[in-house]
């Protein structure tokens, strides 16, 4: 494989996000519903919200994004949000709101971050 690169790095970080949010949504075990299934009019349908249909990520997805879990280890707390957050498209300005900071100053500790995870790799494949 490839030397590991911040932007590979973020990439899959990115893509981590996608197929966490693809995920089917945790429900309580053991609770279920006996009435039946209610049959709308298509004018009472009208101002619903869409059903979002969503495909499960396919389970060479979930060991990557499980994988990529476990590198999130090897940072702080504050650059695992960092990372996280960009990683889910949240805007600069979100960010550096959520950290006090400047764009430039959060942008930077956001690659410093992605860096610390690229030397992390490049040296476990060294001694793998």
């Amino acid at each position: 494989m490839a030397e590991w690169t911040v932007e590979r790095v973020a990439e899959r970080f990115r893509e981590a996000a996608i197929t966490a949010h693809r995920l089917p949504p945790v429900r309580v075990q053991g609770y279920f519903n006996t009435w039946p299934a209610i049959r709308r009019m298509p004018w009472e349908t009208l101002g619903a919200e869409p059903t979002i249909r969503r495909f499960p990520p396919s389970p060479e997805a979930i060991e990557r994004m499980l994988e990529t879990m476990r590198w999130v280890l090897w940072l702080e707390e504050e650059e695992r949000h960092l990372v996280w957050m960009r990683a889910e498209r949240h805007r600069w300005r979100d960010i550096c709101a959520r950290f006090g900071c400047d764009r430039t100053t959060a942008w930077r500790r956001w690659q410093r971050a992605l860096s610390i995870v690229a030397d992390r790799l490049n040296g476990e494949q060294g001694t793998v």
